[in-house]
């Protein structure tokens, strides 16, 4: 069985059909993109593999076991993480913490020795500040660590959100527009450092990508998505060639 699968995914809001019949499975160190059109269900898909949403019918699964019924948190557990199209970071906060919250789930002092600030406690924070650190230098981010996000230009605090999700160490990243509200040379830093995490992590990384530079110059193939539903699946060329995809995109078929 693969890394991850998907298996006839359907989600249905009250009458509307939001996803439909959606199949695909991911192989380790693979990088694949999802496109479509405003509205097709490509956020929708992530949000029920991640468990925001409930499908009402078919299966997830990671390393053959499923995913069914399972919380955020504990899929995050799992193995699976994730950026945002709208970045969610904590923007009154330093760049560091970002990242410290990030590692809690490593924490092993429990309530008695947060309240009293135990040498448990110290020990612990410690441990979890140098890690945090670590990964901030690995991003080129050390520099900003006492900074509060907000401050940061755009692109950084891109970063600063993938770090975050990398600091869960998992599996698969998720990507949701990674390069929505870039610029032409902030788009080409983008592909760069995406080619890099998956190179330095070893990951197997999903990308959602309104910008065709992003998804042809990354993606070893690339489903498209249209009303809920696949419309194509095949290499970049493959993809870029398809009349369904073009009259999707524009609305009329290339005679």
């Amino acid at each position: 069985m693969s890394l991850f699968q998907i298996e006839h995914l359907t989600l249905y809001f009250g009458g509307l059909r939001a996803v439909h019949d959606f199949n695909l499975t991911l192989e380790p160190g693979e990088l694949v993109g999802l496109i479509g059109p405003n509205g097709a269900g490509k956020t929708t898909v992530f949000n029920l593999v991640c468990g925001v949403y409930k499908p009402t019918e078919g299966n997830i699964y990671l390393n053959e076991a499923s995913l069914g019924g399972l919380m955020p948190h504990q899929i995050t557990a799992r193995g699976i993480a994730r950026t945002f199209q709208n970045i969610r970071l904590w923007n009154t906060m330093t760049v560091l913490d970002n990242i410290r919250i990030a590692h809690h789930y490593l924490l092993g002092y429990g309530l008695l020795s947060a309240v009293f600030r135990t040498k448990h406690y110290w020990d612990q924070q410690d441990k979890i500040t140098k890690m945090a650190m670590d990964l901030l230098a690995m991003f080129d981010l050390q520099d900003y660590a006492f900074e509060l996000v907000k401050n940061l230009p755009y692109g950084q605090q891109r970063r600063v959100e993938i770090a975050r999700a990398l600091a869960a160490r998992p599996n698969i990243l998720l990507l949701d527009e990674p390069a929505a509200g870039m610029n032409p040379g902030e788009i080409q830093e983008l592909v760069k450092f995406i080619r890099w995490i998956h190179r330095e992590f070893k990951l197997t990384i999903w990308v959602i990508e309104h910008q065709m530079e992003v998804i042809m110059n990354l993606c070893e193939r690339i489903t498209v998505l249209d009303f809920g539903q696949i419309l194509a699946e095949g290499t970049p060329r493959q993809i870029q060639d398809n009349p369904k995809v073009i009259k999707a995109y524009l609305g009329e078929e290339i005679v």
